[in-house]
């Protein structure tokens, strides 16, 4: 933990985060105390930390609950149309701090719990962090929400309440040991069980086709108990809803087995039910085809479209009578967005409720269903992309099974009459694929179920319209879109980095929280002196404390002046690891082959989770430990070069180490990463970027000025080139001694002493079978590095291509991401009125 703030500094705090009433703190004071003693200690005589922390918790709460009420309220009378935002993950991290920066209470709280002899930051530590996704797809989700109550659309998130989330990462002996993740052990504060919303999913049973119309029978029941979580807007007064399904077992679960005497097994059973929300999947960028991982598609599909319609046909608040008969108007009341292939069988699903249960034709329910969906395509790895086996939609699912035949019939029929004898591209653009195995392609279902399709940033949309989905792109041109990933300023700026975004309120003011784009400008302040000094004064504070924490975390000491050269996301192949750990063997052989000559100081930090059945991942983290443990022992190399693995990196660690570093690493084969949105939070907080103009890397370098960016390395087409004339590794081994040197010593032990054979997995990947060709950027990489040291050793150069880098990254708010889904996409408009607080009388 950081030493608390001086009384001065805490005093200074105040330009952002608002000056707090008198009045304001008294009620925290008194709102905390009531909490503390009545809602949480009751019979004890101490309270320990963990009860303060609840008890600031429930004073928050308090204040979104009003709120909340008269936001649902709100919709209700106006009956806008509703954003459904479909996804199997939800990043969310902490939420006590967030919720404190969006009511503008963090001021107030600060006071009041210093007032009483605590301290804030502590407390907030305290908290669990809501680990329910695995990277970039589940953080997004999060930032979305934020945005979508920013703007205040009536928006929902839906998807599922994991018992267990990411697992929590330990380093043991180098290697990666995974924890579960119990991050409900002590309750959750911010969520409230809905039981009176419960509603029943069924699997497996057959099919009857009657006279009355299709039946699905004799199917087994698990009930989907929705809880929800307040998502508060920045001070709109706007509070929107997470809703998150957990199962349980019917009462009646199994009981055919106590009539036979076994009420024991019967009960035991349940969990056999309740298994379905117990764990999140941790695998990013893989598709692993078990079937407990369909059963969490289709539950969390079915509970949700059931609410929806409940929510559609009954628009009066707190009314379950149905006002709505006809479902001419649902696409217009209601938009689906598919965050990913996951929730895919909202297709399907919507399709059987519309004509099984709700009687609706079959052309017109088609036509309704694709109005409705809309799909997000975040990756173009083919690992990736979901193919389940037709036999376990047919054991699990058959009456989805069926209507995806028909549906596959429909669209082939289509395709055939356009494309007449083209047998290969009606197979390439089916929804079943032959072979073997036959499979469902989920990435096909959603095209052709969804009146829009689109990417995460232009290069990639640009992919996915030439070459993933490319006979669906020239079949339908007018559904693809392309939508630039963004992430929150609240969470990504004023919250993580308060200091940073109190230089920029200083001289633009506070606009730049709702509208990034004010950050232009700061373009205006590039050559201020002041400005300058106080934006690397920030920069350095951030280190020091982030130097702090490392220092007590890890136990070992580092350098705050060194450059602080940061690569934190996945573990994964594609996003290149390796590479870096070449660049800092390479950095060390410098040191020691010439060990008086100057170096500009570097403290390399990797982070991320592998996925626990990816031997590869696994590999590479296990590299990066004993590269470090070699290099930060090394009396010839001081403090000169440090190589750090960051432990269990997650959202409340990102939080620390983004605003701390001076150097972002983006370095993925060009045309592998979608977008990514750690990028975009290194830019905003100050950090210059190193990479391959891959993902949103190249709309950042149009925004900034490529020159304001470290861009190395092969673009798209290079890569493309080298894939047509075959990438032969050994060529560059040979060519580049450097290169040679570093594959040496970790072939040979030099990392591994203990077992030398240790690396011969990653050293045969790299030169025998690397699709992500390491080796061929490699040259250029180490070269661009040496541009970044000399930059670095200039600090007004470099602080000012810093504020360059801030001021222009306006366009990566979350914001401007879903201001273009609302108006594009979904068909609503964003609206700037600020609902009145629970304390004024209502219009």
């Amino acid at each position: 933990m950081a030493a608390p703030l001086s009384d001065g500094d805490r005093r200074k705090q105040i330009s952002v985060r608002g000056i707090a009433g008198l009045a304001d703190v008294a009620e925290v004071r008194k709102s905390f105390n009531r909490h503390l003693h009545f809602t949480l200690v009751k019979d004890r005589n101490v309270a320990t930390p963990r009860d303060y922390y609840f008890a600031l918790a429930h004073t928050v709460r308090d204040h979104l609950v009003g709120r909340w009420i008269r936001t649902q309220q709100h919709y209700y009378e106006r009956d806008p149309k509703r954003i459904y935002y479909l996804s199997l993950e939800f990043y969310m991290g902490r939420t006590l701090q967030n919720t404190m920066v969006n009511l503008g209470l963090q001021n107030a709280c600060d006071e009041a719990i210093y007032q009483l002899g605590l301290d804030l930051e502590e407390l907030e530590e305290i908290e669990e962090d809501a680990g329910l996704g695995n990277g970039g797809l589940g953080r997004l989700a999060a930032c979305f929400l934020d945005s979508m109550a920013t703007l205040g659309l009536a928006a929902y998130g839906y998807g599922i309440r994991y018992e267990f989330g990411i697992f929590n990462q330990k380093i043991v002996n180098g290697w990666q040991v995974e924890e579960a993740d119990d991050w409900l052990r002590y309750g959750n504060p911010w969520e409230k069980a809905r039981p009176e919303y419960m509603l029943p999913v069924r699997f497996y049973g057959r099919v009857e086709h009657t006279p009355e119309g299709v039946k699905w029978v004799d199917t087994q029941v698990v009930l989907a108990m929705p809880y929800d979580t307040p998502v508060p807007g920045y001070k709109n007064n706007t509070v929107n809803t997470m809703r998150l399904w957990s199962a349980k077992a019917p009462n009646d679960f199994n009981l055919q087995e106590f009539n036979m005497g076994d009420y024991i097994e019967a009960v035991l059973d349940r969990n056999l039910a309740e298994n379905i929300s117990r764990v999140l999947y941790p695998n990013d960028n893989f598709f692993e085809g078990k079937e407990l991982r369909l059963k969490q598609e289709y539950f969390v599909v079915a509970a949700t479209l059931q609410d929806i319609i409940r929510r559609f046909k009954s628009s009066k608040f707190g009314c379950r009578d149905p006002v709505r008969t006809c479902f001419e108007t649902f696409p217009d009341k209601v938009a689906i967005q598919l965050n990913d292939t996951h929730p895919a069988l909202s297709i399907p699903e919507l399709m059987r409720i519309l004509v099984d249960v709700e009687k609706v034709d079959w052309d017109k329910a088609w036509e309704i269903t694709k109005r409705t969906c809309a799909y997000t395509n975040h990756t173009v790895l083919p690992e990736a992309l979901e193919r389940w086996p037709v036999s376990m939609f047919e054991k699990l699912l058959p009456r989805h099974l069926e209507i995806i035949y028909a549906l596959n019939q429909m669209h082939l029929d289509r395709v055939a009459a356009l494309y007449p004898g083209d047998v290969d591209r009606l197979r390439r653009m089916s929804v079943i694929e032959e072979g073997d195995c036959k499979r469902i392609n989920m990435a096909h279902l959603c095209v052709i179920g969804s009146h829009a399709v689109n990417g995460v940033a232009r290069i990639h949309s640009d992919i996915v319209k030439n070459s993933v989905f490319k006979d669906f792109y020239e079949l339908e041109p007018e559904k693809f879109q392309n939508k630039t990933n963004g992430i929150t300023p609240r969470r990504w700026l004023l919250l993580c980095n308060p200091g940073l975004a109190d230089v920029i309120a200083e001289r633009i003011g506070e606009g730049f929280i709702t509208d990034l784009s004010q950050l232009k400008k700061l373009l205006d302040f590039i050559n201020n002196e002041t400005f300058i000094r106080d934006v690397a004064k920030v920069k350095q504070e951030n280190k020091l404390k982030f130097a702090a924490y490392l220092e007590e975390q890890y136990k070992v000491k580092i350098n705050p002046s060194s450059m602080f050269d940061v690569q934190v996301k996945r573990i994964h192949e594609y996003k290149r690891q390796l590479l870096n750990c070449l660049h800092a063997i390479t950095l060390y052989n410098r040191i020691r082959s010439d060990p008086s000559k100057s170096f500009v100081p570097r403290t390399i930090m990797i982070g991320g989770k592998a996925a626990p059945g990816y031997h590869m991942a696994k590999m590479i983290i296990k590299l990066i430990t004993s590269i470090g443990e070699v290099i930060n022992n090394d009396p010839y190399v001081g403090d000169r070069l440090k190589v750090i693995f960051l432990e269990n990196y997650r959202v409340s660690l990102a939080e620390k180490v983004i605003p701390a570093a001076d150097l972002s690493q983006q370095i993925s084969t060009a045309g592998t990463e979608a977008s990514g949105t750690g990028n975009m939070k290194f830019m905003v907080n100050g950090a210059l970027t190193i990479g391959t103009m891959d993902g949103a890397n190249v709309e950042m370098a149009e925004e900034a000025g490529e020159e304001n960016l470290f861009i190395f390395g092969m673009r798209v087409e290079d890569v493309e080139a080298l894939d047509r004339q075959g990438y032969n590794a050994w060529e560059y081994y040979e060519r580049l001694p450097e290169l040679r040197q570093a594959v040496d010593q970790i072939s040979s032990g030099f990392f591994s002493p203990q077992d030398p054979g240790c690396f011969k997995d990653v050293v045969n990947m790299l030169m025998h079978h690397d699709r992500f060709k390491v080796f061929a950027d490699y040259e250029a990489y180490i070269k661009c590095q040496g541009q970044v040291d000399q930059l670095f050793i200039d600090p007004l150069e470099w602080t000012k291509k810093v504020i360059r880098n801030i001021a222009c990254s306006g366009k990566f708010s979350s914001d401007r991401t879903i201001m273009e889904y609302a108006r594009e996409i979904w068909g609503v408009e964003p609206s700037a009125t600020k609902i009145p607080s629970p304390n004024l009388p209502r219009d």
